[in-house]
């Protein structure tokens, strides 16, 4: 399989399946997974989004418009992860939460398809903290792309090849993993982070992260090292959008952007769960 190149591996993979569910969040990893699916499988895949209050609303917009562009069969599904006192408590099982009641919505639909559910995971993101990976694997989904052994940057590979608009997209994890860990993740919060991220990005800065901490009162602010003399400059419009957004102070982290940050925070939640 390694001779192959990843689009062929993939492709390979896919062919391998009667028929499947695929979770479709807009991003550049189920965007490849759905657009693939649909060209190997026909109408013998549906691609179903979560909607939640942890999915941006431009998000959510995206991925209609990917799905209907390209003619793949979508719909969207609720789900009640917000409501689940388990994940609320945003610990370091919330993802694993998340995913349960993903399932729990789409499973129903898979089994009148006879499908299998296929998630958008690739070889990188095996390496970082996602228990959500433990709830896939107990519920029996997919993920054909770790099966195809395909990296972050064969993703992307692939989709310039196949022509698809999410083939640079910046990485957009759901609104909840910019809540500290241990602090309650609600809706209120969410549309705090959602509606700051939309003021930052107006501002240009198209790559960037509001971490919310203090229980949604600080917004720490993440952008790419090379963004920080133009965020410096616009230090007052930052603060304004953050204010505006609904949290009293707003911090620059000149530590810069990267996935994943909240989950330094993780080796303390012992310590704040004992305190």
């Amino acid at each position: 399989m390694a001779q192959q190149q990843p689009l062929e591996r993939l492709r390979s993979r896919l062919g391998r399946e009667d028929a499947l569910v695929v979770a479709f969040s807009g991003g550049v990893d189920s965007a490849l997974v759905a657009a693939t699916a649909h060209a190997v499988l026909g109408e013998r895949m549906l691609a179903v989004t979560a909607v939640s209050p942890s999915l941006a609303a431009a998000e959510r917009a995206e991925a209609k418009r990917f799905a209907r562009e390209r003619g793949i069969p979508h719909v969207e599904v609720c789900t009640d992860e917000a409501e689940r006192p388990e994940y609320a408590a945003n610990d370091a099982n919330r993802c694993y939460h998340c995913k349960s009641a993903l399932f729990d919505a789409i499973e129903p639909l898979a089994g009148m398809l006879g499908a299998r559910v296929a998630l958008g995971t690739n070889l990188d993101d095996l390496g970082d903290h996602r228990p959500g990976q433990r709830a896939a694997a107990q519920r029996g989904a997919i993920a054909p792309m770790v099966d195809a052994e395909l990296t972050k940057q064969d993703v992307r590979a692939a989709s310039r090849e196949l022509g698809l608009v999410t083939a640079d997209k910046p990485a957009a994890a759901c609104l909840a993993s910019r809540v500290a860990y241990g602090e309650q993740v609600t809706p209120e919060v969410l549309g705090r982070i959602e509606r700051a991220e939309e003021r930052v990005k107006a501002l240009g800065f198209a790559v960037c992260r509001v971490r919310s901490h203090g229980d949604g009162t600080v917004a720490r602010l993440e952008v790419p090292a090379e963004d920080w003399d133009r965020a410096a400059a616009l230090r007052e419009e930052l603060d304004r959008a953050a204010r505006e957004a609904g949290f009293e102070f707003c911090a620059l982290d000149l530590a810069g952007f990267r996935s994943g940050r909240m989950n330094a925070l993780l080796p303390l939640l012992p310590a704040r769960s004992a305190s």
